[in-house]
């Protein structure tokens, strides 16, 4: 298994210790998922995203969709069938599975669907206000007041400066 040396992207980065990870874990997941069941990932707009397996075969209460810790796992387990059935051939693969997706943050699972043996996930991004870019206005030279937790002092710097 080969790895991606990401040294240089976390000299000028803080925090985003979790995308080394996140990579590491994508190689690992490529190299041993047996590609079942099939997958699409579509983008719907600039917030909105569907995940959409190939799930013919499994009734709605075979099929789990859970998410922690910003991931989500799509399991299919089979119950077992009444009868034993005799195949000349068998393509359909009924096997049970278990499918993760790693999900940004922000990124929510808001509805689920099954329908002509197609399980659509649909999910969203909602970045909070306080994550939202913003402007800070720059005042015009004169005396602005400086707000600290515990003190409040003058400083002529032409900008208006809140610690939260």
């Amino acid at each position: 298994m080969s790895s991606i040396d990401l040294s240089p992207f976390y000299r000028n980065s803080i925090g985003y210790d979790r995308v080394g990870r996140l990579i590491d874990s994508a190689l690992r997941a490529s190299e041993s998922s047996a590609g079942y069941p099939p997958y699409n990932i579509e983008v719907l707009d600039e917030n909105r995203y569907a995940i959409t397996l190939a799930v013919a075969g499994f009734k709605r209460e075979e099929l789990d969709i859970d998410v922690e810790n910003g991931v989500l796992t799509v399991r299919g387990r089979k119950t077992e069938e009444q009868g034993e059935r005799k195949f000349l051939h068998q393509g359909i693969a009924n096997r049970a599975f278990e499918r993760r997706f790693n999900l940004a943050e922000h990124v929510e699972v808001s509805a689920a669907a099954l329908s002509d043996g197609m399980l659509t996930v649909n999910l969203h991004r909602e970045v909070p206000e306080a994550m939202k870019p913003r402007t800070i206005p720059i005042g015009d030279g004169g005396t602005t007041t400086l707000e600290h937790e515990d003190n409040t002092s003058d400083v002529d710097s032409g900008a208006t400066v809140r610690a939260a």
